[in-house]
């Protein structure tokens, strides 16, 4: 349930642009208000079910879950979507850590590898079919179907919950951090308000400037916190082990390129290169399968090269999927345009997940492989949050400078001139003022799909300096093996 939604999601979200009219600003809000109380919340959601009981966290967790997706399906308005997807991603932080926390309680050591092995299996069959079976019902329904989907998937969790799953609880006792989770929320929420609304009120406006400052003074006093609270949400001790401060520094580069990629590309596929959402849903489905078939031999790459290897090389193959995706033009054909680029960033995200995980599990102690696992997926999160609301800014004045540059060759009137430049903040999705020529219109539309082709193409040379960077990282902190120098 919770993989299919944020595979489905930006599929659905040209539709949802056009169905409200909304701006950018508000696509980015459709996405990062789910992202930001996910990753706010992941770490003390792993701590509640230790409290209180795993299962009963889970279904809890299920429970908000479906209740928001149908908020979500029935809102009337961009901003009632909004505040559902907050709602939805904070049961995702309920659910998404009580899932491995219950399979891990549920097996003993030599079965608990398979167990996990299965889970995984099931998550990546789960990424190659959300994308595929979203599209489908956006084109042939209505983008509501993408969350009213989670309703009978929740009930039968539930079900399935209650009858086969044991509960269980730890026998240490602790806290749940609340401070720390209340100062990360506030972060986190006033970095991506400041970058997000920044687009519409300009970096002098009051609550733009009270975001930023408020922003950062709440990470400042979450790091506080942290260092001096009994039952930290994230043990900064752990960051004393060089190996695991890389693999998180590593993940917030590539995972902030990941983020930003998964969210401009449907949009790219749908609204500048006139794919159908289903065509669009199966697009990354190369992606998801090298992820899938290749990820016990990436695996193995760790134990015969050591971590330092695969998560150069891994970053650097991924770093030219995204160059490649910066050389289409609007109207391009997937087979000779797309599929090499998705394939060449899947088989670079296929070297680096696994050793990147094992390094992460093995660079602290085992007791505290648990914090170490939570932090890393909140890393991967926060990197995706921050780093969409910092690409719309950037993607805004790209499209805007590209498209006015382009339009001013037509010489439109200054009345329909300001109709567009007031509409440039909805990039592809904004509308073509009426009462033009058919030949005009359809001049100014292919204007619009190229601008957009080339603010896409700008940040994709960005997200592979990203992935470059964080090919950097392992190659300047991890420590070179015995073997690997033999």
């Amino acid at each position: 349930m919770a993989f299919i939604d944020s595979t489905v999601v930006n599929v659905a979200l040209p539709a949802i642009q056009s169905s409200f009219h909304a701006t950018v600003v508000g696509v980015q809000w459709v996405v990062e208000s789910y992202g930001l109380l996910l990753s706010a919340f992941i770490l003390a959601g792993g701590s509640l079910g230790d409290l209180f009981g795993r299962r009963l966290i889970f279904v809890v967790g299920v429970v908000i879950f479906a209740a928001a997706s149908l908020g979500c399906g029935i809102s009337a308005n961009i901003q009632q979507l909004i505040l559902a997807r907050s709602i939805q991603g904070l049961g995702a932080a309920l659910l998404v850590p009580g899932s491995l926390a219950i399979i891990s309680t549920s097996f003993d050591e030599e079965s608990r590898g398979q167990a996990i092995g299965t889970w995984s299996g099931f998550t990546a069959i789960t990424a190659a079919i959300g994308p595929v079976l979203g599209g489908w019902l956006v084109q042939h329904a209505s983008w509501r179907w993408a969350f009213f989907i989670n309703l009978p998937l929740a009930a039968a969790v539930m079900v399935i919950s209650f009858w086969k799953v044991p509960e269980s609880r730890s026998a240490i006792a602790a806290r749940v951090d609340w401070l720390g989770a209340l100062f990360a929320t506030i972060g986190l929420a006033g970095l991506v308000t400041a970058f997000t609304e920044s687009v519409n009120l300009g970096w002098r406006n009051p609550v733009i400037l009270a975001g930023s400052i408020g922003g950062f003074g709440s990470l400042f006093a979450f790091v506080w916190v942290e260092r001096h609270i009994t039952f930290p949400m994230v043990p900064l001790t752990l960051f004393e082990s060089r190996s695991f401060t890389a693999a998180n520094l590593l993940t917030l580069l590539l995972y902030a390129a990941l983020g930003v990629f998964f969210f401009l590309f449907p949009l790219n596929l749908i609204q500048a290169q006139g794919y159908s959402a289903t065509a669009a849903g199966a697009a990354l489905l190369p992606f998801v399968l090298l992820m899938f078939f290749l990820s016990r031999w990436s695996g193995g790459l760790m134990t015969r090269y050591g971590a330092r290897g695969p998560l150069i090389l891994g970053p650097i193959i991924a770093s030219s999927g995204f160059v490649l995706f910066a050389v289409p033009s609007s109207g391009h054909n997937y087979w000779k345009s797309f599929l090499l680029p998705v394939i060449v960033l899947g088989l670079g995200m296929a070297i680096t997940v696994a050793p990147l995980t094992t390094l992460v599990m093995t660079s602290v102690e085992q007791k505290r492989v648990g914090a170490a696992s939570g932090i890393n997926n909140a890393t991967s999160r926060v990197a995706s949050v921050l780093a969409i609301a910092f690409v719309g800014i950037l993607m805004v004045h790209t499209f805007g400078a590209h498209l006015d540059r382009s339009l001013a060759s037509l010489s439109l009137p200054s009345t329909t001139m300001q109709q567009l430049q007031a509409e440039e903040n909805q990039l592809a999705g904004m509308q073509i003022p009426a009462g033009l020529d058919a030949s005009t219109s359809a001049t100014i539309d292919q204007l619009i799909r190229e601008g957009f082709v080339f603010g896409f193409q700008t940040i994709m040379l960005i997200c592979a300096g990203l992935s470059l960077a964080s090919a950097g990282v392992a190659w300047l902190m991890l420590p070179i093996t015995d073997r690997e120098a033999h």
